[in-house]
């Protein structure tokens, strides 16, 4: 029997060495196909579902990778300037600005941030960044800017409501609820609002709300509070007559009811005493102005009294020894005297 040999053919080493790879690829694709399997049963959506969001993924990543190149190119800012420029020739531009809502601030310091927008193409308004320039003003507490095509921007603000004057090395300036600043006016127009005084006064401003409408009836006649020591408040009344509370929110309300009640029944405000001090919860104490001056005087004119009355004393004892002394005897009646004036 002949036997064929064939040169340059696979050695059996290498054709079994093959053939198990052949067999290990075929076990993994299967092991594998067998898992992927397995996933996909667990998934609520089926192949083609997934093949869909695949694409969608890439569809996705390469637009965000061309947004990225065209920003980096500029092309955004350049289409966005070509827009602008072209709603501009349409006639869509800032020609007029409408303020609303200005009662007591000036309108012209609004109207010098927002005229810079004129002329600017509506498209280009950069309506959060003016807002927030609007909102630098004393008297602005909100605003809100809007456009009103074609060409006109809207601006209505909300004011802040004076509600107290800060008086500090002389000068007053008026304040809202919250103690934020408005604007520096002179006595005239701070005429008939309370006045504080005081270090941190105008930090404490919803505080002494707080404390005077536990006494109501009293409220309109407070002309004046004053932060002392940054511990309690001394407040004057329209009468010119002051109280001094204690310290503590609850202790002052409580100081200041008890104050109303005695009003009530005693009429205090108005009356002879100038200043109540209840920083004592168990006793009120005065001062009426010219009383230390009275008993003063009266304390003069009793000692004056008794020094007249001990001198017209000595001077009668004196009268009755000279009258009962004899007509001789000199020596005597010196004895007599010495006895006298000892």
């Amino acid at each position: 029997m002949a036997q064929t040999i064939r040169r340059g053919g696979k050695a059996v080493r290498k054709v079994a060495a093959a053939s198990g790879t052949k067999r290990k690829v075929t076990a993994a694709r299967r092991q594998t196909g067998s898992a992927i399997d397995q996933i996909m049963q667990w998934m609520p959506f089926s192949e083609e579902t997934l093949h869909r969001i695949l694409m969608f993924v890439i569809l996705g990543g390469a637009a965000v990778l061309m947004w990225i190149v065209a920003s980096m190119a500029g092309v955004p800012q350049l289409a966005e300037a070509e827009m602008a420029l072209i709603a501009s020739k349409s006639g869509f531009e800032v020609k007029r600005v409408e303020v609303r809502g200005v009662n007591r601030m000036n309108e012209l310091k609004i109207y010098e941030k927002v005229l810079g927008q004129r002329d600017q193409a509506m498209p280009r308004l950069d309506i959060a960044s003016l807002r927030d320039e609007l909102l630098q003003l004393s008297w602005v507490k909100d605003a809100r800017v809007s456009r009103q095509l074609p060409d006109t921007l809207v601006v209505d603000v909300i004011e802040r409501s004076p509600h107290a004057v800060m008086r500090r090395d002389g000068k007053l300036t008026l304040i809202d609820e919250t103690g934020h600043p408005l604007e520096a006016v002179n006595p005239g127009k701070a005429r008939g609002l309370l006045v504080l005084s005081g270090n941190g006064a105008e930090g404490r401003v919803p505080d002494l709300v707080h404390l005077l409408d536990a006494a109501p009836a009293l409220r309109p006649q407070v002309a004046e509070a004053e932060w002392i020591g940054n511990r309690r408040w001394n407040l004057t009344f329209k009468t010119r007559q002051v109280v001094a509370l204690p310290e503590g929110d609850t202790q002052a309300a409580s100081a200041l009811l008890t104050f109303a009640r005695m009003d009530g029944v005693d009429r205090l405000l108005g009356g002879k005493v100038a200043s109540f001090d209840m920083r004592n919860p168990d006793r009120i104490y005065m001062r009426v102005p010219g009383r230390a001056d009275e008993v003063a005087a009266a304390a003069r004119a009793e000692t004056t009294a008794k020094a007249n009355a001990a001198a017209a004393k000595t001077e009668a004892a004196r009268s009755a020894v000279a009258s009962a002394a004899p007509a001789k005897g000199g020596p005597a009646k010196v004895t007599i005297a010495k006895t006298v004036q000892d």
